[in-house]
């Protein structure tokens, strides 16, 4: 099976706080998106969208559900896929960081394992043209 990996680099004239505080809120980063996101499960960190929080993506049964692996406040969350997906070994990472010009600098990488034969680039041209999509609307929602 094929590993694919997803990389999106931007930089916006927000304050990296303001850009993290959308990204790691489960419900401002679905609408960020345009998905239905909630959280199911809150983090027993100081942020209950932080370390061990579960976000469900998606309407009643049909979705999936992603657990915070990695959260460091205005830095970093990294989170993966616990639930039934067409896809494996999901890992996404997003980065957080100032610019010299003081601007918020994100990378937001994916990587994945297609489940089935052939699915993988589909998957993966699907992702990246919705988070694209969503990422461009930060300023607007930060």
């Amino acid at each position: 099976m094929a590993m694919y990996t997803i990389e999106i680099e931007e930089t916006f004239d927000v304050p990296r706080n303001r850009v993290f505080a959308l990204f790691a809120d489960h419900q401002r980063f679905g609408k960020l998106l345009g998905a239905p996101v909630r959280r199911i499960k809150d983090s027993d960190q100081a942020d209950p969208n932080g370390l061990g929080s579960v976000r469900k993506i998606g309407i009643g049964p049909v979705g999936l559900e992603e657990t915070v692996t990695g959260f460091e406040p205005d830095s970093l969350i990294e989170y993966t896929i616990t639930s039934a997906s067409p896809i494996k070994n999901h890992l996404g990472r997003i980065r957080f960081e100032d610019t010299p010009e003081g601007h918020t600098r994100i990378n937001y990488r994916i990587t994945f394992d297609e489940f089935l034969p052939y699915t993988g680039r589909l998957v993966s041209a699907a992702l990246e043209q919705g988070l694209r999509k969503g990422i461009r609307r930060v300023p607007h929602h930060a």
